[in-house]
């Protein structure tokens, strides 16, 4: 079948190819998966010319809607007039990039940044910061966290299925409980979190470099602590001289409805991270910290590709992007829209067994009688939302999290259109 001038091989082809030259560790969404060949904004398109309305934007990834053109037509711009020099060259849409993060979109005295290509890269290189910062090797992290594949990030990620290395450092990382229980009140979790914190502080608080937490877990299935949480976790880290990282690999960049998600806590790391949503789809990262921590990284290191001129010229047209269109702003008011509607659902539908989340970054808990049966109902709610033409993720620590990431463009009436279609499998379900 052709569309728009490229022949294509049909998805039972294309799924072929991955089991013949890929790797067995990776996978798929859908039993009858499409062959997604384009996007427009909010849309995707299947290779037979159906359009998908994407509620996950390959995860927060393209924040700013598919081949966006103020923003693709800057970064055709820049491949047509310098793509790479490596950072030992002096370009300008770097430090441009740079002074940008530093002159307003930072929060606090965070000024100093670090570019890479992704969000492993980006938290990886927060984690060796914060070891040359305050000569410490230890880190600490929230069970069920997701902080990326490298070493050192897959040391202090708390989510077993991403624990892929069975070589792990055992002494690297120590993990509290999160601020999170099913069976627990909100704020009895989060207490309970931190008095775990204490007394491993008590025992061992000089040991520890840093610790490292998303402000809001997204593959541990969207957990946003109490408004108070951090504030007292970072105090208690400043007491002992431990720094906080924040990663915002998934929440950056106005998804939450604060551009950054620790906003909303009142605190500033003393290291930030993020990607995904910052380069809309083209891969950039970085590591971002004051100045007082970032003379700590003196030793020679650089980022063959971290700063190109095409990602660093992409992202300083995302960034143009959302604060001309006031997509921070809107992802808090009309994203609560959408936590709305599907509150609504809750109240319906034995099925959902909660709705959380902050702005564009919201999910429902599916629960079943048991967690397989959890994880099984929530596959087949993507199959069905597909077929009704809404492309939903998925996370949790038992798979059992429907995600709702979509573009922070998104028109209201696909967001009823979404809720619509969602009740209407819901009710087959239920029927069932």
């Amino acid at each position: 079948m052709k569309h728009e001038g490229h022949t294509h091989i049909g998805p039972e082809a294309v799924a072929a190819k991955r089991r013949r030259y890929g790797y067995p560790c990776t996978a798929h969404f859908y039993r009858e998966p499409p062959q997604i060949v384009g996007g427009k904004m909010h849309k995707l398109y299947g290779h037979d010319g159906k359009a998908y309305v994407d509620f996950f934007t390959g995860v927060s990834v393209v924040a700013c809607g598919h081949c966006n053109e103020a923003i693709t037509a800057r970064t055709i711009e820049q491949l047509q007039t310098l793509q790479h020099t490596s950072t030992i060259y002096l370009t300008q849409p770097m430090v441009d990039l740079a002074e940008r993060l530093a002159n307003g979109v930072l929060p606090g005295i965070l000024k100093r940044t670090f570019f890479v290509n992704s969000g492993s890269e980006a938290n990886e290189g927060a984690l060796l910061a914060a070891r040359l910062h305050t000569k410490r090797r230890s880190f600490l992290a929230l069970e069920y966290g997701l902080h990326g594949r490298t070493f050192l990030t897959m040391n202090v990620t708390g989510i077993p299925m991403w624990r892929a290395d069975d070589f792990l450092d055992e002494d690297v990382a120590a993990f509290i409980p999160r601020p999170y229980d099913p069976g627990m009140d909100q704020d009895a979790a989060a207490r309970r979190s931190l008095d775990a914190l204490a007394s491993l502080l008590a025992a061992k608080g000089d040991s520890f470099a840093a610790m490292i937490v998303e402000p809001i877990q997204g593959n541990g299935g969207m957990i946003a602590p109490p408004d108070w949480y951090f504030r007292e976790l970072k105090a208690m880290l400043e007491e002992h001289g431990i720094l906080l990282i924040a990663d915002e690999i998934q929440t950056g960049c106005g998804r939450t409805g604060r551009m950054f998600a620790i906003e909303h806590y009142g605190i500033v790391p003393d290291i930030l991270t993020m990607a995904k949503a910052l380069g809309n789809g083209v891969p950039i990262g970085a590591f971002c910290t004051t100045d007082e921590i970032a003379a700590s990284l003196n030793r020679p290191s650089a980022s063959t590709f971290g700063g190109n001129p095409v990602s660093s010229a992409t992202a300083l047209a995302v960034l143009d992007y959302i604060e001309q269109e006031g997509l921070v702003e809107r992802s808090l008011r009309i994203g609560g829209r959408l936590i709305e509607g599907l509150r609504k659902l809750q109240d319906r539908y034995e099925l959902i067994a909660d709705v959380r989340g902050k702005g564009f970054m919201t999910g429902a808990e599916i629960r079943g009688a048991t967690d397989e049966e959890s994880a099984a109902w929530t596959d087949i709610i993507l199959e069905r939302m597909k077929d009704e033409g809404f492309i939903i993720g998925k996370n949790g620590v038992g798979r059992n999290v429907l995600a709702f990431q979509p573009a922070m463009i998104i028109p209201e009436e696909e967001i009823e259109a979404m809720l619509r279609a969602l009740d209407k499998v819901l009710a087959g379900l239920s029927q069932t």
